[in-house]
């Protein structure tokens, strides 16, 4: 059981950083991790209006991620420095996670627990729907070896592909490959034979540079592939980060330019960078601008997309109006969830977004029950709910299963 009484008594104070938020607690510290909902709550209006015009078998929650401490002896691994109670930053943070996920925090019960939890949410979503679950590779040295010491944690391509594998009715897989791995582009041609939809990754953290020109190969080998990149853009505030500027999204040019289809996570919405157009020392501005700048070059249309997902949490409310008034991008934004992290109850406010006109205060009641039983919908209903000037999420932002259908 996740330990409450170090969580209420630690939590506030150093679990801040685990996604820049303003910790009010006015939404709760704990998720209450509820069995699945009472039928008057799995069929609210809000719900039923959350699903209108969206067709179940396109859903796919593009980033949904895969966490545990390696007690399956599948292969995953966390850093020994989000298991030790002496380090508390990171081992609050570990247990938040935990929490989120509603994972059992026993001997041989992490791994399983996770996945079950997700397996259970899903119930409550119609048949064919589907989320895509994270690989996440090491973070690697200059000659590509792992360097698990710097790798906050480890999901091997081969757990994410066998849970996969295990509930093709609710689950895809993204890989997670480091182009600095001498067998790199092997691994590649081996998830895309396991059913890899995409690969993932979170240059920061893992220690890539999207614009050296090391990832050339691996960029022509992700093109011959028809394998799309799923990358993080924009600062990291989740995991340990080794680099904020290898985020920057002007370093995914290279990809872009080399014809890789390339998915920004969370529209590159947080921090700021470099503008490297202007050289590398170029002025700094926000992240979310510089990716904008790449969103309106007619030549990356086909090519630079992004998802949604954790656009609603607190310390992005800033650009969720701006993304819903750029109607002209929703062809290009994908749902995703970023699973566990709205299990987090202080990431997200509902009375914040209601104080500033983007989401009808009624909706609050429900939407706070409705996570209390089930983060995953909880995520979809709030991004179906909150809109600006009239200008909500269209639709087809919710029919993501067509960007993936050549990765098949």
């Amino acid at each position: 059981m996740i330990r409450r009484r170090f969580l209420s008594g630690a939590g506030a104070a150093v679990a801040g950083s685990l996604a820049g938020c303003n910790w009010s607690l006015r939404e709760g510290l704990l998720n209450a991790c509820l069995a699945a909902m009472p039928s008057d709550l799995a069929h609210h209006p809000l719900v039923e209006v959350a699903w209108r015009d969206i067709d179940p078998s396109q859903f796919w929650d593009v980033h949904c991620h895969l966490f545990g401490n390696g007690d399956s002896g599948r292969g995953l691994f966390a850093n020994k420095a989000i298991t030790d109670p002496t380090l508390p930053q990171e081992y609050v943070r570990r247990l938040f996670f935990l929490n989120a996920g509603c994972a059992h925090d026993s001997p041989g019960k992490v791994d399983a627990s996770v996945v079950d939890r997700l397996a259970n949410q899903l119930e409550a979503f119609p048949p064919g729907a589907k989320v895509m679950l994270l690989a996440f590779d090491w973070a690697r040295d200059a000659q590509g070896r792992p360097d698990t010491e710097g790798s906050a944690f480890y999901v091997p391509d081969a757990y994410a592909a066998s849970v996969a594998a295990a509930n093709p009715a609710r689950f895809e897989w993204i890989a997670s490959v480091h182009p600095s791995d001498p067998a790199a582009e092997d691994r590649l041609d081996a998830a895309k034979a396991l059913g890899a939809r995409a690969v993932k990754w979170l240059p920061q953290a893992q220690r890539i540079d999207p614009g050296s020109p090391r990832c050339d190969a691996f960029y022509r080998k992700l093109v011959a592939l028809e394998l799309p990149l799923l990358t993080h853009a924009g600062d990291e505030q989740a995991v340990r980060s080794v680099d904020e500027g290898l985020g920057n999204p002007l370093r995914l040019r290279r990809a872009l330019d080399r014809g890789v289809r390339v998915i920004v996570a969370h529209c590159a919405s947080l921090g700021e960078g470099r503008d490297l157009d202007r050289g590398e020392t170029g002025p700094t501005i926000p992240n979310f601008s510089l990716f904008a700048r790449l969103m309106d070059v007619p030549a990356y249309r086909g090519l630079l997309f992004a998802d949604i997902s954790a656009l609603t949490q607190a310390n992005r409310m800033d650009v969720l109006p701006l993304v819903l008034e750029r109607d002209d991008w929703h062809a290009r934004l994908l749902d995703g969830s970023d699973y566990p992290l709205p299990g987090i109850l202080p990431l997200v406010s509902l009375d914040g977004l209601a104080s500033r006109g983007l989401l009808d205060p009624t909706a609050i009641a429900p939407l706070r029950a409705i996570r209390g039983h089930n983060a995953l919908l909880f995520d979809f209903v709030l991004k179906r709910s909150v809109a600006h000037r009239g200008r909500r999420f269209a639709p087809r932002i919710f029919a993501t299963r067509p960007h993936f259908a050549t990765a098949s």
